[in-house]
């Protein structure tokens, strides 16, 4: 076998690959070596207005590598969630269906958390844990049946068991490994926003359906929260193109003022939406977690949560291969990975993207047998807390670091 200077080398610094990076590192020891490349490494998040909402399993992970301790204090609690459909102008917006109470005695099914805080932490558990953190990117690699090649932007290279692709939605390894993807761009981009407000939102995250896509109001620590206001794309452009006082009056007709005066307090950016995941997971020494291997609609709030789904699975493989002697990257291990994520992401995606199909349109029709359908489960106790089970990560085959047990 040929000698390589990594076991595993992961190529992208956010979330995923840095929470898989801690995940074999604490696992498996430093005889097990792991490198992490990102030309970000090192640069402050201070600026980075995002904010993600971290499921109950996901928290369970973080708690479970010894994160989570860092950034409690910044994590806002959802405790109650209520969901509405409505035209943009009408007076009132009833509530179809709410979800309120723990996934278990004291355990939210969600907080949120801005992600400069969690990203920080993640960065500093390791470099505690001594991780080669490589502030470059991978510019090619070269598979072989027993290692990959691997060359950087910086000019240095080294051999790996196995390549991680954690490169996001445009990823470059993904291209290079000649993996295409099925999917398709929505015609609707997200206003991504930070607003403060004069009263309490009390841990209350709420989604209105709006027929040109979901309005999401989701608390943050304080008397702030996190927007994703989903238009039209044209129609996005538009709007965040107006003066500071026209923005504010399109803010306030969707958000209402049931919390008071409404202002923005963090930077305002526009994403396209689209769906596609990768027609595989693998490819020889090759592994694609998180959005290199899909992206979804934000109508669940769910894109993130499938990423580190995809790290508990992958780092349990690896975990389980490495001690019984085997090569992390060899088919045979990476094809179990394969086969517990990607049919899980097609449901899971395909079900986010008849959901928004759903609810984003002005049909009269469709409107009364989603509402009828949100009235039922709302009424029915044991159905709604199957969705909850299933909104947490807590429903199905589910890997150790989302049950909240060590590797």
């Amino acid at each position: 076998m040929t000698q390589s200077d990594t076991d595993v080398l992961i190529a992208g610094g956010g979330f995923t690959g840095l929470t898989l990076a801690i995940a074999l590192r604490q696992a498996l020891g430093p005889t097990f070596t792991i490198a992490l490349a990102d030309p970000s490494l090192g640069r402050s998040h201070a600026d980075d207005a995002r904010a993600s909402a971290i499921i109950a399993a996901a928290r369970r992970l973080f708690e479970t590598i010894d994160v989570w301790p860092s950034v409690a204090d910044a994590a806002q609690p959802i405790l109650d969630m209520v969901v509405t459909d409505s035209r943009l102008n009408d007076a009132v917006r009833p509530v179809f269906l709410s979800f309120a109470g723990d996934i278990e005695p004291g355990e939210p099914f969600a907080h949120m958390i801005e992600n400069r805080h969690l990203v920080a932490a993640l960065e500093a558990e390791a470099r505690e844990l001594n991780i080669d953190l490589r502030a470059t990117a991978v510019r090619s690699f070269s598979p072989h049946p027993q290692n990959v090649d691997v060359q950087f932007a910086d000019g240095s290279a080294l051999s790996a068991n196995l390549l991680v692709a954690a490169d996001g939605a445009r990823s470059t390894i993904r291209q290079a490994a000649g993996i295409a993807t099925h999917g398709w761009e929505y015609p609707q981009s997200a206003i991504v926003t930070t607003v403060g407000h004069e009263r309490d939102h009390g841990g209350r995250a709420e989604e209105h359906f709006l027929p040109a896509g979901p309005f999401a109001i989701l608390p943050l620590k304080g008397r702030r929260s996190s927007i994703v206001w989903t238009e039209d794309t044209r129609e996005a452009e538009r709007i965040v193109a107006l003066p500071d006082a026209a923005f504010h009056d399109e803010l306030e007709k969707r958000f209402k003022l049931h919390l008071g005066e409404v202002d923005v307090v963090g930077a305002c950016r526009v994403l396209p939406l689209g769906f596609f995941v990768a027609r595989a997971f693998v490819a020889e020494r090759i592994a694609l977690v998180g959005d290199a291997a899909h992206v979804i609609h934000p109508i669940a709030g769910q894109g993130l949560n499938m990423g580190l789904k995809d790290i508990a699975a992958l780092a349990e493989v690896i975990v389980d291969a490495a001690r019984l002697g085997l090569d992390p990257g060899a088919a045979t291990v990476l094809e179990r990975y394969q086969r517990w994520r990607r049919f899980d992401t097609m449901t899971l995606g395909l079900a986010t993207d008849g959901l928004n199909r759903l609810f984003s349109n002005r049909s009269d029709v469709l409107r009364l047998f989603r509402d009828v359908g949100l009235g039922m489960v709302d009424r029915l106790p044991g159905l709604k807390r199957l969705f909850m089970r299933e909104a947490a990560g807590l429903f199905g085959d589910v890997p150790k670091l989302l049950r909240g047990e060590a590797l």
